[in-house]
């Protein structure tokens, strides 16, 4: 049974402390067994790739690159045999590229009336990997949140890695939102070792400038280990959602959103603030009669059990405090009016307001990207965006007599620095007045 915490003003953060203790660093025999995969990957190329998959996968695939045709054939199956999923996924693309459009950064130039130029250029990525898990359930998913935002943001090209099925050969679902999203190439291989290969490039995987997608642990620590040598998304944690819920929420709807995210992981978190003890306990036992009826409950169970709770909050005002400390993926406003509320949530990844804007809603389909910060980043980090594509230079240009009126300042802020060479390139061009 999920536990239930009476706020005051120790248990509820007695529980937090748990949650923080969930989201340590990976242990030192994960990164040892992925920075063995890195340096191979590295020193050996495909070679070394083709090893660690039939280690771990058990079957290499004939070609790691997958053929345009096989793109576009199951894309041509799928909507032969499934046009309801194709269907559901273009109009989800829709809403998707709707909402990250809107999120383009101009280029800028200001011209100054003294004639002096400054401005800002931005423009996408030259080549950027992403990451589609095929494990229990193909993610494609992932592939319209990922591929969408790089595409507007002007990537020359993108790259997409999954793992090899069963049968040796990638999901059709994913390979399908990979022709619709407009993916240029994919390539099947998983794991740290995919990762390590659009880290460095191989002889058939190409180099790239930043490596974005979702992952096990061993992907995630590859990621984070790989940092640096390319940009990365974020190191994402287990999956989190926290609801506040006032007296007059549906325990019905609220059990059903928590359970939607303890389904993703034994490790997920699924935690409902309320200011009803009676709503509390309604909720709880609508968990269980739901949750014996889904079919990954064992997970959820272990969810639940061991990083889930329901804290009853003394008002909404202490609810929120409590929802910005642990800075939530996912916070569900499940109240009265949620629209009056929206301009406190500081720390949340995506916001969801009111009882009919569950959060699948989020995760599949209403445009806002479901790349979020978790384990409490939500503080510092923001959700993927069209902008985690682009990169930005800056250009300067000055006339002589700009340089001339600027050059005193520049030059006692340089020397009061310590930086004599600094000086002497300004003052230098100026020694004959």
């Amino acid at each position: 049974m999920i536990r239930i915490i009476k706020a005051d003003g120790k248990a509820e953060y007695d529980f937090i402390r748990e949650l923080d203790a969930r989201s340590a660093d990976v242990n030192k025999e994960i990164t040892e067994i992925v920075s063995f995969v890195i340096e191979n990957v590295r020193s050996r190329g495909d070679e070394a790739v083709r090893e660690f998959t039939l280690k771990f996968d058990g079957k290499v695939p004939d070609s790691f690159e997958v053929s345009r045709d096989e793109i576009n054939d199951a894309l041509t199956e799928l909507n032969e045999t499934s046009p309801e999923l194709v269907t559901a996924m273009l109009n989800a693309m829709e809403n998707i590229s709707d909402f990250h459009n809107r999120q383009k950064e101009q280029s800028f130039i200001d011209t100054r009336a003294d004639g002096c130029i400054v401005g800002q250029r931005v423009r996408g990525l030259d080549r950027v990997g992403l990451y589609v898990p095929n494990g229990s359930a193909p993610l494609f998913s992932t592939v319209l949140m990922n591929a969408v935002p790089a595409k507007i943001a002007g990537v020359r090209e993108l790259i997409m890695l999954t793992p090899p099925g069963k049968d040796g050969k990638p999901s059709k679902e994913i390979l399908c939102a990979a022709a619709i999203a407009g993916v240029d190439r994919v390539f099947t291989v998983g794991g740290a070792q995919a990762v390590a290969a659009m880290a460095y490039g191989t002889e058939t995987i190409p180099a790239c400038d930043k490596i974005v997608g979702p992952g096990n642990i061993f992907v995630a620590t590859a990621k984070k280990l790989l940092y640096g040598q390319v940009d990365i998304d974020m190191i994402a944690g287990p999956s989190e959602i926290l609801v506040i819920a006032d007296e007059k929420a549906d325990p019905k709807f609220l059990a059903a959103d928590l359970l939607s995210q303890a389904e993703h992981d034994k490790l997920a978190s699924a935690i409902l603030i309320t200011t009803s003890a009676d709503i509390a306990e309604k909720t709880s036992q609508e968990i269980e009669r739901q949750m014996a009826l889904l079919e990954r409950r064992d997970i959820m169970r272990a969810s639940i059990d061991n990083h889930g709770a329901m804290i009853v909050a003394d008002d909404l005002a202490q609810a929120i405090k409590l929802a910005n400390i642990l800075a939530p993926e996912h916070l569900e406003l499940a109240v009265e009016d949620p629209l009056k509320y929206i301009g406190l949530i500081d720390n949340a990844g995506s916001v969801f307001l009111g009882a009919y804007s569950s959060e699948p809603l989020g995760d599949y389909y209403a445009g806002p990207n479901h790349v979020l910060p978790t384990g409490g980043t939500a503080k510092f980090f923001s959700p993927l965006s069209v902008n985690a594509f682009t990169k930005r230079s800056q250009f300067i240009y000055y006339t002589e007599d700009a340089l001339r009126e600027a050059k005193d300042d520049i030059i006692t802020l340089a020397r009061r620095e310590g930086l004599t060479a600094h000086a002497n390139a300004i003052a230098v061009r100026f020694e004959n007045e």
